[in-house]
C-alpha cells in the first residue's frame, strides 16, 4: 500500500502538462496502479448525467471550493450515490481529483464515507460516493427549526467516537499518513467522516500552505458542538464577540 500511495507524489509535476492531454494520462494511471485493488468503477460522463438528471439543480446537495455535489441514481443497480462535480477550472481541483481517487480507492474503514467510481471524460472531473441519505451532524443538531428534537445524548457519543475512530485511522494508521482538512459538523455524516477533502501528508507545500491559511475546526470543537447542541461561534455578532 505504500507504493501505491507514494505513487501519487510522482504524479504532481504532470498538472504542469496541457489540458489536453491529462485527462487521457489520469485515467490510464489510475488503472495501471495496482489495479486489481482499485475498486472505484469508471463511470461515463452520460451515465452521471442520467443518474443526476442532467446535473439538476434540484438534485445538489452542496457547494463548496471544489466544486457541486448531487444526488443521483445509478441506473441499472439503483444504487443511490453523492456525484461530486469538480471545478474544470480549478488547477488545485484537478490536483485533488488525482489525489481523491488514487487515495480514497486505497483507503478503507468502516467510518469513512467510500468512494463508488469516478468519471475522467473529456474535461469532465467527477466523483462518486455512497450517500448518506439522513444528512449531516449538522442537519440533526445544530439550528434546528422550533419543534424539532436534537440527538439524545447516547446518539451524540455513538456519532463523535465513530467520527473520532475515522480521524485517528487517517492520522494515525493510514501509511503515509492523511491529513483530513475539513473536519466539521456538515462533513460528519450520520457516524461517517466524509472525506472529501483529504490529503496526503506533505504531499506538496501547497498542502501545507493550505492547513494554515484555511485552519479547520478541530475534533476538540466539533465535541464541544456535539455536547452543548449549539454552534461555537455566533457569525452574527460583532467579530471580537463571535466564540461562543
Amino acid at each position: 500500500m505504500v507504493r501505491q500511495l507514494n505513487a501519487v507524489v510522482k504524479f504532481e509535476h504532470y498538472f504542469l502538462c496541457a489540458d489536453s492531454s491529462r485527462h487521457r494520462y489520469i485515467t490510464e494511471e489510475i488503472n495501471k496502479i495496482e489495479k486489481g485493488n482499485i475498486t472505484a468503477t469508471i463511470f461515463s460522463y452520460r451515465e452521471l448525467c442520467v443518474a443526476t438528471s442532467n446535473f439538476n439543480p434540484e438534485n445538489m446537495l452542496g457547494e463548496g471550493g471544489f466544486g457541486r455535489v448531487y444526488s443521483g441514481n445509478i441506473e441499472g443497480t439503483n444504487q443511490v450515490v453523492a456525484v461530486k462535480q469538480l471545478d474544470r477550472n480549478g488547477f488545485q481541483g484537478n490536483r485533488e481529483f488525482l489525489v481523491e481517487v488514487l487515495m480514497l480507492s486505497l483507503l478503507s474503514h468502516p467510518h469513512l464515507v467510500n468512494l463508488v467510481g469516478y468519471c475522467a471524460d473529456g474535461d469532465q472531473r467527477i466523483l462518486v460516493y455512497e450517500h448518506m441519505v439522513n444528512g449531516s451532524l449538522e442537519d440533526h443538531l445544530l439550528d434546528l427549526a422550533p419543534g424539532r428534537t436534537a440527538l439524545d445524548w447516547n446518539t451524540r457519543m455513538k456519532i463523535a467516537r465513530g467520527a473520532a475512530k475515522g480521524l485517528e485511522f487517517l492520522h494515525e494508521a493510514a501509511n503515509p499518513p492523511v491529513i483530513y482538512r475539513d473536519f466539521k459538523a456538515s462533513n460528519i455524516l450520520l457516524d461517517k467522516v466524509s472525506m472529501q477533502n483529504c490529503q496526503i501528508l506533505d504531499l506538496q507545500s501547497l498542502v501545507r500552505q493550505g492547513i494554515r491559511l484555511m485552519f479547520p475546526p478541530g475534533f476538540g470543537v466539533v465535541f464541544l458542538e456535539i455536547i452543548t447542541g449549539k454552534r461555537v461561534t455566533d457569525n452574527s455578532r460583532p467579530m471580537e464577540e463571535q466564540i461562543g
